[in-house]
């Protein structure tokens, strides 16, 4: 059984920085492909950042440039720095896992139903 675990959202000022990060468990962490997404009031869920096993990193457009997806080994960890937040970046934040290469190319990484697990999410609050 795969587990995920979201922390490090909260209330933030507009052009301030943020790391989120998210604690996998359950399973070896070496074949987690992890994937940011973010969904806010009355908004389809959205994708944010994905980082693959192989280390090979994705980015929406409206995060290029913002954002940097990381993982940590060690700790079973992937972090989501965010800069230059925007009201607009105002969301519930999940990260989500499959395992290994159940599909190929990019898209296989930015849409939501590829990722069989998910966490709880955790709140992000960008105010101006």
């Amino acid at each position: 059984q795969v587990q995920l675990g979201e922390s490090g959202g909260g209330p933030m000022q507009a052009g301030g920085s943020l790391r989120l990060s998210c604690a996998a468990s359950g399973r070896t962490f070496s074949g987690f492909n992890i994937g940011w997404f973010r969904q806010a009031p009355g908004r389809a869920r959205e994708f944010v950042a994905a980082i693959s096993w192989r280390g090979r990193t994705y980015y929406d457009d409206s995060m290029k440039g913002r954002s940097t997806i990381s993982r940590d080994s060690a700790k079973s960890t992937v972090y989501l720095q965010m800069s230059s937040l925007e009201p607009e970046d105002t969301a519930v934040y999940f990260c989500a896992a499959f395992l290994w290469d159940p599909c190929a190319g990019s898209g296989c990484y930015t849409t939501p139903t590829n990722y069989p697990y998910w966490g709880q999410g955790t709140q992000v609050t960008v105010s101006s």
